[in-house]
């Protein structure tokens, strides 16, 4: 079973970065960012200067989540991949790992279909990340759990 923790060491934030940098030049994308599904931004690169990256980050996982009752009406678990055309800039959002949000912000020099064969390549890269860091949470899962009363005490003597 998944643990509902989600503690982000160093090295795998590092890793996450590296993974949305190499998407970002390879789609020629303005922004990406890595949001966890209950609305947490857990990393961005790119253009971000003047984008309210929380509210953008809360308003993707609301839109995953809406977007997902929808699929519900239809008999669909989620709907994975969603699209936002404006007139200037467009919005790429997948699920990955079932965990994550992806968030791509990108204009006309790039393509619909260069960010998602993009995203995919990137998408398998973060889920095994993702997965590492699961993993690793469980290993150490018990550390504060093992402290007495008395440990706690002791602390502040």
């Amino acid at each position: 079973m998944r643990s509902n923790r989600f503690i982000l060491r160093e090295r795998e934030y590092g890793a996450f970065l590296a993974s949305l940098r190499k998407l970002r030049a390879d789609a020629f994308a303005k922004a990406v960012f890595l949001v966890e599904k209950n609305g947490t931004l857990l990393a961005s690169t790119g253009e971000a200067q003047g984008v309210d990256a929380t509210a953008l980050a809360s308003l993707a996982a609301g839109n995953i989540a809406a977007t997902g009752g929808l699929a519900n009406l239809i008999g669909e678990k989620e709907f994975s991949i969603l699209f936002h055309e404006g007139e200037r800039d467009n919005m790429h959002i997948s699920v990955v790992g079932d965990r994550l949000i992806l968030v791509v912000i990108f204009d006309r020099r790039s393509s619909v279909g260069l960010v998602r064969l993009r995203v995919r390549r990137a998408s398998q890269e973060l889920a095994q990340i993702l997965a590492a860091v699961e993993e690793n949470a469980g290993e150490e899962e018990g550390v504060i759990e093992e402290l007495t009363e008395e440990d706690i005490e002791s602390l502040f003597r």
